[in-house]
């Protein structure tokens, strides 16, 4: 099955994850906001308590493998357009801006640090990102956030592009977890399709499906850059 999304210049078409939206009607949208949120906060905490080893090995692989913080702090946008500062373990060069500014990352990107590869690869960056759910800034599930100067970008190019600001952004999502990293515009097109399926197709059943995936998405490391 085909998911056709309307956007500037064209049809984008984005097929449909299998078995990801084969779901039953929508749940209750206030009964599903506090699952959901009650899921965050203790998915959140245990995740960080079971996993926090592993960010310590994480960090100190990080200090000393390349020079600058372990910690890389950026804007993005969540539910509402709303700004918050977003955690992850550096991957790159802390030059790695200095002259392109805000862009998408590549394949084989130079930027990249050995170890930050890695990281990607198996998405252990995305670990501190588990503090900004327990802040309420994001959830576990949701559209990625992006930066405001892309956003500012895409929504030009893409209409309905600020539809997945309906929503908290998520650590992972049914684009996450059906076609990976956005490393162009053009991949954008087939992004935006999933991220606008799960905004109005979200539910209880639908996020654990996604949870499902993302493991195996780890394990396997598809979809990194």
């Amino acid at each position: 099955m085909l998911v056709s999304v309307s956007l500037t210049g064209g049809i984008a078409e984005a097929h449909q994850p299998a078995g990801l939206l084969n779901i039953p009607d929508k749940s209750d949208d206030q009964l599903y906001e506090t699952i959901k949120q009650v899921g965050d906060s203790v998915g959140s905490t245990l995740l960080l308590a079971t996993l926090s080893p592993v960010m310590l090995v994480v960090a100190i692989l990080i200090k000393l493998t390349s020079p600058g913080p372990v910690i890389y702090a950026q804007t993005r946008l969540t539910i509402n357009k709303k700004p918050f500062t977003i955690y992850k373990f550096r991957t790159m060069r802390t030059d790695a801006e200095k002259l392109s500014g805000a862009v998408f990352a590549q394949s084989n990107d130079p930027r990249i640090t050995p170890i930050g590869r890695f990281l990607r690869l198996t998405r252990l960056d995305e670990l501190p990102q588990l503090f900004n759910v327990l802040k309420g800034e994001m959830s576990l599930i949701g559209p990625r956030p992006e930066r405001p100067e892309l956003v500012e970008q895409l929504a030009k190019e893409f209409i309905g592009f600020n539809q997945r600001t309906n929503v908290k952004a998520g650590i992972t999502g049914l684009a996450q977890v059906s076609s990976g990293y956005a490393s162009s515009v053009e991949d954008y097109k087939a992004k935006l399709a999933l991220d606008r399926l799960y905004v109005n197709n979200r539910c209880l059943s639908l996020d654990i499906k996604i949870a499902f995936r993302t493991v195996l998405t780890v394990i396997t490391g598809s979809g990194a850059k």
